[in-house]
């Protein structure tokens, strides 16, 4: 059963008569008091739709402290905040206090009815703070990405996966560079139902603000000075599908302006072309810069962060999940041999443990690279039909590949600060410090070195002062 509580009772009959048209159940309220006696006494309500306002006052407290009554008494039932664009910030407001998701008055009956069909699947799974899920069992469907190799940590991660995937709900992906967000990306898409849809990566640290409505929504031939044909916007491009939006921390306020838009109401326009287009694709997002502290710092919009939050999935870091070491390790030399047609290498159990001490900043992507140097620096055995085993990779073939002395090849034991723990600021710095002077400043060849992207990049030159 679905509540609707709204003071309006041209609302109130509109709401029922579409919902009911779609098969869902649905009790009404006029204002709180009404409301909150049948939350209390209807064991059958899973989802409540509700104004902000019930009388001449316009501040939304009425709305925020039925929404906080309802989480009192019913914390498992989902909350959709109805609300005008006026009065977004009424909406943040709400999500703090544990709303599921808002809609702009006046809605689209499509977006209304997606909204709560994902409120009713989704909403069991994500906690009431907007945190990570990492409590749900194993299911079944689980299908690893090609290059997700891991324990019990991935485990988790998949689980939530196969359990979002098939919804059209937003996902935050969040962790660090080079721990396989896009991989988890890619099997968010692979298990939806938009599968045979296109999967539309767009990088939005590479894309500049004037160039942003041009690049997602496209633009019509003489639209501006360069327009010399037309565009198709990334938008159109993942019609039907994903759009995966890769390091939105970079986007800037006047993008997250535009960004919002298309995402709250599902309609954008092209430059140059005054009809507005619906759009139709599931939203997937990532990045590795915290977000929450942008929030306070005014450089990322609240409301924008609560669009793309709905279900956040968070990767650690691989010097949090040293257990996966072997397993990547193993993964990756089996790639690395198959695409240079080289027989099968092992690696020693020192090898293994030195590796365990690295800090790795670049994280997996890091690790990928510096497997695959070794393996092509090693002297290859011949014939190349030689088995496992007889052409192995020792600790002291990946000291020598590493960076330098004091950066990635330094043993987290050789590096404690104060109180025993590991300095891996300082071992970081010294990695980057040494990679920038060994390629003479070129900043490609030292992301490329790293492991990590030219934007990470950039933010770890200025976080270390280099």
């Amino acid at each position: 059963m679905i509540l609707v509580v709204d003071d309006d009772k041209t609302i109130r009959l509109s709401l029922k008569f579409i919902l009911e048209r779609n098969g869902y159940e649905v009790a009404l309220s006029e204002g709180p008091k009404e409301a909150m006696q049948t939350v209390r006494h209807t064991p059958a309500v899973e989802l409540v739709l509700m104004d902000m306002n019930y009388s001449r006052a316009t501040d939304g407290e009425e709305g925020l402290t039925l929404l906080k009554q309802v989480k009192v008494f019913r914390p498992d039932v989902p909350v959709i905040l109805m609300t005008a664009w006026g009065t977004i910030d009424l909406a943040v407001q709400g999500m703090r206090a544990g709303a599921f998701d808002f809609i702009t008055k006046p809605w689209d009956n499509g977006i209304l009815l997606e909204r709560i069909e994902t409120a009713r699947k989704v909403a069991p799974l994500s906690p009431p703070d907007g945190g990570t899920i990492d409590k749900i069992s194993m299911s079944k469907t689980i299908e690893a990405p090609s290059g997700a190799v891991g324990g019990a940590s991935l485990s988790a991660v998949l689980a939530t996966v196969s359990r979002v995937a098939p919804t059209n709900a937003p996902v935050l992906i969040t962790g660090e560079s080079g721990t396989g967000k896009e991989l988890i990306a890619e099997a968010i898409h692979r298990q939806s139902l938009r599968s045979n849809g296109p999967f539309v990566k767009v990088n939005l640290g590479g894309i500049s603000t004037s160039l942003f409505e041009s690049e997602m929504f496209g633009h019509k031939k003489g639209s501006f000075t360069d327009a010399k044909t037309d565009r198709t916007g990334r938008f159109e491009m993942a019609k039907g599908g994903t759009i995966f939006l890769d390091e939105i921390g970079e986007l800037s306020l006047a993008s997250q302006v535009k960004l919002l838009r298309v995402l709250q109401d599902q309609t954008y326009e092209v430059l140059g072309d005054s009809q507005t287009r619906r759009t139709d694709v599931r939203v997937v997002c990532a990045t590795n810069v915290d977000l929450r502290a942008m929030i306070e710092e005014k450089t990322f919009r609240e409301d924008l962060y609560y669009r793309i939050n709905i279900i956040n999935i968070h990767l650690p870091p691989l010097r949090d999940r040293r257990e996966d070491i072997p397993l990547l390790v193993d993964h990756f030399l089996r790639m690395a041999c198959e695409a240079n047609h080289l027989p099968l290498a092992a690696v020693s159990t020192e090898a293994i443990d030195y590796l365990q001490t690295l800090p790795f900043p670049g994280n997996i992507r890091e690790l990928k690279n510096l497997v695959e140097r070794v393996l092509l620096l090693k002297p290859h055995p011949q014939p190349l039909s030689q088995g496992r085993g007889e052409w192995l990779l020792t600790a002291a073939d990946f000291q020598s590949s590493c960076i330098s002395a004091q950066s990635v090849s330094t043993p987290l034991s050789h590096a404690r600060g104060v109180g025993g723990e590991a300095s891996l600021s300082t071992l970081e710095r010294n990695a980057i410090a040494a990679s920038i002077a060994k390629h003479s400043g070129n900043l490609s060849l030292v992301a490329k070195e790293l492991g990590i992207s030219r934007g990470a990049l950039y933010r770890k030159i200025e976080k270390h002062g280099l």
